[in-house]
């Protein structure tokens, strides 16, 4: 009965370490996902103040970032605030509005870019012709509607941004079931303004 117990000991003790693991796993994985959650209840009420009148209200006070517009999709029972600036402190919370390109909703060339695998994996079912609603920060709403979709290699082409149109550009990488993140191919939907 002692040699079993032995030879089960090392087994024993995997089994708990394994088993350790996998509640460290699923703690973590539900902790991202109520931050996930509490972030996007902030950056609500950051958007209802800056409806208000309030300019760059971070939703947190140690937030780089702040709500620039609200983006919905007419066929799609989704919306999305746009954070200011498409970088890796806003992505993983929202969409983001790339500095040096026009804000959503103003003349010119506004690009917004978001990540393939949460908040812009929608893109891979937009439709041509699909209406996209932004509302500003002034609380203005402003049509687009989808007039061409197209994959580019960022190696070879950048995205044009042009004062005298109007015009919404939603970028992502691609293709979207790419088990390697931030590849070269980016999945681009333009659209125009139709008010």
């Amino acid at each position: 009965m002692k040699n079993i117990n032995k030879k089960n000991g090392p087994q024993r003790s995997i089994f708990y370490l394994l088993l350790i693991t996998a509640i460290g796993l699923i703690a973590n994985g539900g902790y991202i996902f109520a931050k996930a959650q509490l972030a996007q209840y902030l950056i609500s009420d950051a958007w209802d103040k800056t409806l208000s009148g309030n300019t760059q209200v971070k939703p947190w006070s140690w937030a780089d970032t702040w709500p620039v517009a609200k983006l919905q999709f007419q066929n799609k029972a989704v919306s999305f605030y746009v954070l200011n600036g498409a970088n890796g402190a806003s992505l993983p919370f929202g969409p983001g509005h790339l500095t040096g390109s026009a804000f959503p909703g103003d003349s010119g060339s506004s690009i917004i870019a978001g990540h393939r695998d949460t908040h812009f994996e929608l893109l891979q079912h937009i439709d041509l012709d699909e209406k996209i609603k932004i509302q500003t920060r002034e609380g203005y709403i402003v049509w687009y509607q989808v007039n061409s979709i197209h994959i580019a290699d960022s190696r070879k082409q950048t995205l044009e941004v042009t004062e005298n149109s109007e015009k919404l550009i939603l970028v992502t990488c691609y293709p979207f079931d790419a088990i390697n993140p931030g590849g070269p191919l980016r999945y681009v939907v333009t659209a125009k303004r139709i008010n």
